[in-house]
């Protein structure tokens, strides 16, 4: 329950000795292009990040502990000239923060070489794990991402890679958007519900998997499609092919805080604009929660997409009234508390020209513990406002995610212990409103798809069980 990552992977990109600085994306190895892609998908993990490149018909990896620009120089990506290769970058997963889970992770296996980079949770994690290590297998590190790759290979005995995927994917329970590398081909594939994101692009005449589209957007790639759920997508030099199980689930649940939070806006994730999705909810969350204010002002910058949306829909002034520090992290996804506390007073300063003696609607995506919100509002405040009220363009968030969200135990989540009246009291607004998720799933469905959603960190309706 607390993992949110990236994953980038390219097939049949053509080595070449071109100058870079020409700025030709066909001067670029994969493994340049898949750093360029996990620069796009670094809001999604902090704490580590990996490239596996394949060269000369082997596998390579180098991986470690930061941010890409951290963990990757311009000598050790020169060092990277092959023509396919997978990318991760990473948040706490099941297991810790240590280089031993960094990934992608491979193993050397009787079929070839392996490489896998994975996006999601298991839910059955130790129960797998405890029959690989009866059968002999012995793990390098906590993660359940190796419990995946682990899982595959055991069943590739009797089998091909391909079969053994298949068997695999049938004793696996959780999300998982996986891209796996081997000698001679890459592979996506999403769980059966989809909860996590994937998608196929093209460059030239090379093939691209990616979390979000905006890591085909900075290489140059075209969107294709989504990699659809339970489907698995083989790229190989013949080109592309795919088949899907033939056990799917009646509904798809895809993860709707996606939408909320996780993608950046200028990405398509599950076949639609994050933006226009954020914007629409805005303009829903003003016409179930209206209030009589002054300035819209969005908290930065989670809030922005919505805060429009919110201003358009009454007519109220939008104003940029809190500055973010962008050379300070986004706060949700740092793992210690303290260093959450330290980021909120670093990252925001109020324009006090836009608050002193107005009244102030602030519009955010989401509360998680409510300490954050609580500083900001206290901030405001101390900017002159002369009233202050809060609306949060997703439904409050009740309950612990485990297909790969990090939301806390549901003792820490303010919603699911305080009332409204409560949680008003406790952040310091004179009023407080959610979107209801009827008008969370109509934003995000193009059409009458509502329940293609998972809403379980909302109403506790878990589509899979632990276990």
């Amino acid at each position: 329950m607390r993992e949110e990552c990236g994953i980038f992977g390219i097939w049949k990109h053509p080595e070449q000795d071109a100058c870079v600085a020409t700025g030709e994306h066909d001067a670029l190895s994969a493994a340049r292009l898949t750093y360029l892609g996990l620069f796009a998908l670094q809001h999604r993990g902090q704490e580590s990040a990996g490239i596996t490149s394949l060269q000369e018909g082997k596998l390579k990896t180098i991986k470690g502990m930061g941010l890409v620009s951290e963990v990757f120089s311009t000598q050790n990506i020169e060092t990277f000239p092959g023509t396919a290769a997978i990318g991760h970058v990473r948040y706490s997963t099941t297991g810790s923060s240590i280089l031993e889970n960094a990934q992608p992770i491979s193993v050397t296996y009787a079929g070839g070489q392996l490489s896998a980079a994975h996006n999601g949770n298991l839910v059955n994690t130790d129960l797998l794990r405890e029959i690989l290590e009866r059968q002999g297998a012995v793990f390098q590190t906590t993660s359940d991402s190796e419990v995946i790759i682990q899982t595959i290979v055991s069943h590739t005995a009797s089998c091909d890679l391909y079969q053994g995927i298949i068997r695999a994917i049938s004793s696996i329970k959780g999300a998982y958007a996986l891209i796996l590398l081997t000698n001679n081909e890459l592979i996506g594939i999403r769980d059966e519900f989809g909860f996590r994101p994937l998608c196929i692009g093209k460059l030239n005449n090379s093939f691209v998997l990616a979390s979000e589209s905006c890591a085909l957007d900075i290489i140059g790639a075209e969107y294709i499609r989504e990699v659809e759920p339970g489907e698995i997508v083989i790229i190989n030099n013949s080109g592309i092919t795919s088949q899907k199980p033939a056990k799917q689930p009646e509904r798809y649940k895809q993860c709707v805080f996606e939408y909320i939070y996780f993608a950046r806006p200028d990405s398509k994730v599950f076949g639609k604009s994050v933006y226009d999705v954020r914007k629409q909810s805005g303009r829903y969350l003003a016409k179930e929660s209206p209030v009589s204010a002054d300035v819209i002002i969005p908290i930065p910058d989670s809030g922005v997409s919505a805060a429009l949306g919110y201003a358009e829909a009454c007519g109220i002034k939008y104003e940029l009234g809190l500055i973010r520090n962008h050379y300070v992290g986004r706060t949700f996804i740092n793992p210690k508390q303290s260093i959450r506390e330290f980021g909120v007073s670093m990252k925001l300063n109020p324009v006090r020209e836009i608050i002193a003696d107005k009244r102030v609607l602030l519009v955010d995506d989401s509360i998680v513990r409510g300490t954050t919100c609580k500083k900001i509002i206290k901030m405001i405040r101390n900017a002159g406002a002369k009233e202050v009220h809060l609306r949060i363009s997703s439904p409050p968030i009740k309950h612990s995610c485990f297909y790969g969200v990090d939301t806390p135990d549901p003792a820490e989540l303010i919603a699911s212990t305080h009332s409204l009246e409560e949680i008003r009291d406790f952040i310091g607004v004179d009023s407080l409103s959610y979107l209801s998720i009827e008008n969370l799933l109509s934003a995000a469905s193009s059409s009458i798809e509502n329940d293609r959603f998972c809403t379980a960190c909302f109403d506790g309706a878990y589509p899979i069980l632990q276990g």
